[in-house]
């Protein structure tokens, strides 16, 4: 699942560089073999501090624009993210993404900031919940960063989809469409192609409906 994200990421020509954000614990040292396996890059640093992970893997390649795709979202939409960037860089706010106000799938998830900005967030808070929800801080004080939500055009809006991976139901519906699509011929399927599918084939979406979901990263 992590190699399909990262070869949904190289897609997107408005990224430079591809970071894998992830721990020292040993555990993680497979996740590393993937990420050189995909020609990616990785910084290790804290468990429970993903804010100052993030941070690191900023440093690591000298970026000072952060996209953040958090790993439960391996079919992202590349044109999604893409279209996320563009405002960004088309207007003056510190944070955009799509998810302050839930309208895409759950999985669609991109959010974009500076690494000034993610700085910034991080001497102001040692909140536990802040640091692990590396923008929840920025996303909860409006009045401090300002920002911009993308709300889904009507062919995507359906916010009670469930197409991140939290849990063996997800991964098994996610394995369904990427199989679906791959034997299709369109590996690199967009939301609107999942949606669709879904729409037409609509028991599929009994496969992970008791899911319950976690926070937003």
């Amino acid at each position: 699942m992590f190699e399909h994200l990262c070869f949904r990421l190289k897609a997107i020509s408005l990224i430079d560089e591809i970071v894998l954000a992830t721990t020292t614990n040993p555990a993680d040292d497979e996740l590393v073999k993937s990420a050189q396996k995909m020609g990616v890059n990785v910084f290790r640093g804290d468990e429970f501090d993903v804010m100052s992970r993030v941070i690191g893997a900023a440093r690591s390649t000298d970026a000072d624009i952060i996209v953040q795709i958090t790993g439960d979202c391996p079919i992202i939409d590349p044109e999604i993210v893409a279209q996320t960037i563009q405002v960004f860089n088309h207007n003056n706010a510190d944070y955009v993404g799509n998810a302050l106000i839930r309208s895409y799938p759950d999985g669609m998830d991109a959010q974009v900031f500076s690494l000034d900005t993610l700085e910034l967030s991080a001497r102001m808070t040692t909140a536990y919940a802040d640091r692990e929800h590396v923008s929840l801080h920025i996303r909860n004080n409006p009045n401090i960063f300002s920002h911009i939500n993308l709300i889904a055009p009507p062919e995507l809006f359906w916010p009670e989809l469930g197409l991140t991976l939290d849990e063996p139901k997800d991964y098994e519906l996610i394995k369904i469409l990427i199989e679906h699509f791959s034997q299709c011929g369109n590996p690199m399927f967009s939301c609107f192609d999942a949606v669709q599918y879904l729409k037409k084939n609509p028991e599929l979406l009994s496969i992970n409906s008791n899911v319950a979901r976690k926070g937003a990263g």
